[in-house]
């Protein structure tokens, strides 16, 4: 065996070792973590929202539930955040084959869909 083969062959054994030790530490940490997290939400809310609004107290399931549908809707469910940046990636390439007076049509075009009122540049005119 050349010296080149063993040598991958130690780093292979020390990739197995990390792993013996990553592997449980794993299984124990992200259920301490959800319930770390499920107990903040739980004390949050249960400390702000009743004083404030007058709502009910939750439980540590219900503010579990509601961690996890915060994180649906807000986070995402992988690692790479909502995809937002890819969103606006699209948008600027579209966006750069457009002539100017496309451009200015889109934009009046979705103020008015989302009820932005007209543009800087038709209030000049009037």
């Amino acid at each position: 065996m050349t010296n080149s083969r063993k040598r991958e062959g130690l780093n292979m054994n020390r990739k197995w070792k990390k792993m013996i030790w990553i592997a449980p530490l794993a299984i124990i940490a992200i259920p301490v973590f959800i319930a770390i997290g499920g107990e903040i939400v739980l004390h949050l809310w249960n400390w702000l929202l009743p004083p404030l609004f007058g709502w009910r107290q939750i439980t540590f399931w219900q503010a579990l539930g509601l961690l996890a549908l915060c994180r649906i809707l807000f986070g995402g469910l992988g690692g790479h955040g909502s995809g937002r940046p890819n969103f606006r990636r699209r948008m600027d390439e579209r966006c750069d084959h457009m002539t100017p007076e496309e451009r200015e049509q889109f934009r009046q075009r979705m103020r008015e869909r989302f009820g932005f009122g007209p543009s800087t540049s038709e209030t000049k005119e009037h």
